[in-house]
């Protein structure tokens, strides 16, 4: 039901047989139209090849457990790999101990089946600075702890485990919350470096920074994979493609329950796919981005085309997230055949900006996704985020398909706040299931709803509602 202190801001029509027949076939017709173009989105995405050459790390000095720090040895590997004209860089079985990796074009980075990287704890190891993105802000700081820029042609597959070691002592403090030194000082000199328009070539944190690494981050790359591995223990964002294009992530499994731990962040990005992984982490499970505040708008580069199927989402904030970084835009987002079901999983679609880092998301489709429960609702989108309505950049939301989503618990079903000076527009929900909803909806600045074919606690609900 509505929120009964919104029934004056809306009004709710019935549909009759007849007009929900003629609005239904206008909705169908611009979802078939949109999910024809998440077709010719994954036509598109090719993952690459690579040579049949094999360059062990164990052939240039690498040894496992307890052996030794591997890292000259994985950039020797990687290096004679360029050489030789592109192929595997393989990593047997065993722990082996490195700093970061930094792969070129044409490298695979194989991980065995019983092989795990283990990333050294000393944040000296990450420098010298390179050229990366603290939630959605170009700067100087440390690598990522896989980083690739500029690169074309780039994999990390196998069936092995990348463990980046972040824990209660190491890494995560940094968050802040504890005592002891924390980033809150450097993100604020960043984000006001940021919005001076100070060139990012002199905006250098690292030491004393206290800004953590991503951990997977191909910048500005193209042809990318990632296949396979597992990641643990990760500092901050797992998986973060930033203004790269025709990426794949397939068959991931990511268990990490640090601070801002998202699993997959696709950034700046087009024509990425992500499918059958797994997500149990501390934060959203795949959120997509475009940078913060001035310099998303800077950059002006939406995600899009963006295509997500057959994923398992567990402990997370949110399960297909669009925000908050999200200055430049987003839009053609799908996602499909999902699995959602935790407790500690609050939303199934979210989307979250405020007036300060605005953004236009729009063309944003879903279906065929089972949930067991989440913690909050099915559908949330959140203007006041954070800062709130304090900006000059109003958001946009617009054109959202949701359809055939099944779920048995939640708070609420669909939980909406838009601005009345930026109603949420053209949301539609069609031939879903929701159980368990115990709080309703909650409406406010939203100016097109249609629900068609839907059971809330076994009540069917056809409604069109506008300002």
């Amino acid at each position: 039901m509505l929120d009964p202190s919104r029934r004056a801001f809306v009004r709710t029509a019935a549909l009759t047989v007849g007009a929900a027949a003629l609005g239904r076939h206008g909705v169908l017709a611009r979802a078939d139209a949109g999910w024809e173009q998440a077709a010719a989105i994954v036509a598109r995405i090719k993952a690459p090849t690579f040579p049949d050459r094999e360059f062990a790390i164990t052939r240039y000095g690498a040894k496992a457990d307890a052996g030794g720090d591997a890292t000259t040895a994985i950039r020797s590997a990687i290096d004679a790999c360029v050489r030789a004209g592109g192929g595997r860089v393989r990593v047997p079985a065993g722990r082996f101990l490195t700093g970061p990796i930094h792969l070129r074009s044409g490298v695979n980075l194989h991980l065995d089946s019983g092989a795990t990287l283990a990333f050294v704890q000393d944040p000296r190891a990450y420098l010298p600075h390179v050229l990366t993105r603290f939630e959605g802000v170009e700067l100087m700081n440390y690598s990522p702890f896989v980083y690739a820029h500029g690169a074309s042609n780039i994999a990390v597959t196998g069936r092995g485990t990348l463990d980046g070691q972040a824990n209660a002592e190491v890494w995560w403090p940094w968050k802040g919350g504890s005592p002891g030194p924390n980033q809150g000082p450097a993100r604020a000199r960043l984000l006001e470096m940021a919005a001076k328009g100070v060139p990012v070539r002199q905006r250098v944190f690292g030491d004393g920074g206290y800004m953590r690494p991503n951990f997977v981050q191909p910048y500005n790359c193209r042809n990318v994979l990632i296949e396979g591995v597992t990641i643990v223990n990760s500092p901050m964002w797992e998986i973060h493609p930033v203004l790269s294009s025709n990426v794949t992530v397939r068959d991931v499994t990511i268990s990490s329950h640090g601070p801002n731990n998202d699993g997959c962040n696709p950034e700046s990005s087009r024509d990425v796919l992500i499918e059958r992984c797994t997500f149990d982490t501390g934060d959203d499970c795949i959120a997509l981005k475009s940078g913060r505040n001035d310099d998303g708008r800077r950059l002006h580069t939406p995600v899009q085309d963006v295509v997500i199927r057959d994923c398992v989402m567990k402990d997370g904030h949110g399960g297909v997230v669009i925000g908050s970084e999200v200055s430049g835009g987003a839009r053609r987002i799908f996602a499909e055949r999902c699995r959602m079901d935790s407790p500690r999983l609050d939303r199934v679609l979210r989307f979250k900006t405020n007036s300060v880092r605005g953004g236009v998301i729009e063309q944003i489709y879903m279906r065929d996704i089972t949930v067991g429960q989440v913690a909050e609702a099915i559908v949330a989108a959140d203007f006041f985020y954070e800062e709130g309505n304090s900006g000059r950049y109003t958001p946009t939301l617009r054109d959202v398909d949701v359809r055939r989503v099944s779920s048995r618990q939640s708070r609420y079903g669909l939980l909406l706040r838009g601005y009345p000076e930026s109603p949420i527009t053209r949301l539609h929900v069609e031939d879903c299931t929701f159980d368990g909803v115990r709080e309703g909806d909650r409406i406010e600045g939203v100016q097109s709803l249609e629900i068609t074919n839907v059971r809330v606690n076994g009540t069917l609900r056809n409604e069109r509602i506008t300002r």
